[in-house]
Formats: C-alpha cells, structure tokens, sequence
C-alpha cells in the first residue's frame, strides 16, 4: 500500500486530528495584564500583538499600585478562540508580565468607558441633542452658542448607541478613552 493511499484512508483516530477542537467562530474578549511600571513594558506588549497580526480594538493603561511599581494594562481583542489563547499564553511568557487574566471567560466583569462628543447644532437638533443627552445621562461639560461637548460614561455598546443618536444631530468629533474593566466579587 502506498503513502498517498495510507493518507487518503486514514481516519479521525490519525495523530494528525488530536489537537483540541477549537473553534473558527470570531470572538471579543477583555484581558487584564499586570505588568512592572517601567519604560518599554507597553511597547513589548503592543509588538506581540502587531508582530502577529493581532488587532487591538481598546487599550487603557494606568499605574495601579504606586509602591508596587504595577500597572495594568486593559486590552479588548478580537480572534478566534485558539488565537485568544495563543494571545494569552504569549503576554505570559513576556518577563515584565506577572498576571494575565480574561475577564471574558472568567466570570461576570464590569466594564466601562468614558467617551467626549462635540455636537454642533442650532435649534430642534440643539433641543434634541440635550434631551438625548438627558435619557443616556450624558453630562454636557461645555457648552457655546453653537455647540455641546457632552461627557457620557458606560459600556461600550452605550456610547456607540449614543454617538449614532448625535451623528445626524451634528456631531463632528469623538473622543474615547478605551475599556477599563474588573472582575465582579464572588458572591
């Protein structure tokens, strides 16, 4: 019998099909990676994913425990779940990382972001922007005779219900600090 009849007859028992099945499906999740506060840790972190061809759609980072010299670095990906672990297991290896944690399949999280939207406008979309930015309690944190820059806090998912609401009202500028997230305590 020869090879190429051996591999056209061979079954799902073959060496080749032992790796886990995972799946094609492309998911989101939130990681969590605390780092040593020191030059060049962000960078490392962003080449991985940039060195691979991973994309990053948030990313906030913050000094979280000033003695310690920690900061944590928040990142929101997206890929299948074999690349989403390939992600994880390569943030552990770099050396100034000391915890990597996906909020996405650990549990519930809380997660929020804050987001400024310049909305110009006169009239009924100025009187509509305000009463929009009232039921997503936005805050208006200035304001001139021809424009609003509202504040707004929440999910993501708010703010990009509340950024489509403006846009045909006038807006004309957008700025968003990223995903900031934590586990929920045990109960």
């Amino acid at each position: 019998m020869s090879a190429l009849h051996i591999k056209q007859g061979a079954t799902s028992h073959s060496a080749y099909n032992l790796r886990p099945n995972f799946s094609d499906t492309v998911e989101t999740h939130t990681l969590t990676v605390l780092v040593d506060n020191e030059p060049g840790v962000l960078a490392r972190v962003i080449g991985l994913f940039s060195g691979r061809g991973y994309n990053i759609e948030s990313l906030t980072v913050a000094e979280v425990d000033h003695t310690g010299h920690h900061s944590r670095i928040t990142i929101v990906t997206t890929g299948t779940p074999q690349v989403i672990e390939q992600i994880k297991a390569q943030l552990s290896r770099i050396v100034p990382v000391h915890r990597v944690n996906d909020l996405t399949v650990e549990g519930p999280s809380v997660e929020r972001e804050l987001a400024l939207l310049k909305v110009e406008g006169k009239g009924e979309h100025r009187v509509e922007a305000l009463r929009l930015a009232d039921i997503f309690r936005a805050k208006v944190v200035d304001s001139t005779l021809t424009s609003f820059v509202f504040e707004i806090t929440g999910t993501p998912e708010k703010i990009d219900a509340f950024s489509e609401l403006m846009r045909p009202l006038g807006l004309v500028e957008l700025a968003r600090t990223g995903v900031a997230a934590l586990a929920r305590s045990g109960e």
